[in-house]
């Protein structure tokens, strides 16, 4: 299985918990499309915690498709710590905390294959960071700093900061309130030019579940240039969830 979450990563992305849980109420003055969304995302009464544990399985492209399991704490306004092992073979983490993004990869535990960090790699990780945030819906609660635009009753925009990085994450939802597809900007060299750039990543969603609360997207597919005519070269990830878990710690 992939390894645990370093306890100082963990104390930096799982924050204390809120005192009041999520009601209607919270939503007063929201277009009625985000009202949508967030009802169908959240159930009355569920603690409004800004992190999750995820556990999940699929493939990945590492110049081909490969077999994946993973577990990943994720906190839509901190960061996230995901750890993984492809075809039982190439292990490791991508982590964004504190302001630093790394990347950390061995085969066969031993032999590294990926080390990464550096300004470029905190931006796009960051991006990172702002498209999961549909894990965690109830970190996407006004009451956190996110700023919501409705373009009509299917296209919303969520708005955020993460560090000293402005964030946007847009998302398609169905008549439920369901999501449906994602995209953001996201900072990054997907075609391997050594130049870095924004361009457009994100997914969509072919199924949901419920976990402790929290609706959410279960399965789908993601990756760069989601919406374009280089979708195809730019996928690189299926994924499946097999739990989550909503996480806090208590008021110090």
């Amino acid at each position: 299985m992939p390894a645990a979450v370093p306890v100082e990563i963990e104390r930096q992305l799982v924050r204390p918990s809120e005192p009041a849980v999520f009601t209607d109420a919270e939503l007063n003055g929201l277009p009625d499309p985000v009202c949508r969304y967030l009802r169908a995302a959240i159930a009355s009464g569920t603690p409004p915690a800004t992190a999750a544990q995820l556990r999940m399985r699929g493939q990945i492209k590492l110049g081909r498709w490969l077999p994946f399991q993973a577990e990943e704490l994720l906190a839509p306004h901190q960061g996230f710590h995901w750890a993984a092992r492809a075809a039982g073979v190439v292990s490791g983490f991508d982590c964004y905390a504190g302001g630093q993004g790394q990347m950390r990869w061995r085969l066969l535990g031993l032999l590294p294959v990926m080390r990464a960090d550096g300004p470029d790699l905190s931006r796009s990780a960051a991006g990172r960071v702002a498209g999961e945030a549909m894990w965690v819906p109830t970190a996407l609660l006004p009451r956190f700093g996110v700023d919501w635009l409705a373009a009509d009753d299917h296209h919303l925009t969520a708005r955020w900061r993460i560090d000293s990085h402005e964030v946007t994450l847009d998302l398609v939802i169905d008549n439920q309130g369901r999501l449906r597809e994602s995209v953001f900007q996201r900072w990054g060299d997907p075609a391997r030019t050594s130049t870095f750039d924004l361009h457009p990543c994100g997914g969509e969603v072919t199924a949901y579940a419920t976990f402790g609360g929290v609706s959410v997207p279960a399965a789908g597919r993601a990756g760069w240039f989601y919406g374009t005519d280089r979708w195809a070269e730019g996928e690189f990830f299926r994924y499946q969830l097999t739990s989550m878990e909503l996480v806090t710690r208590p008021s110090s």
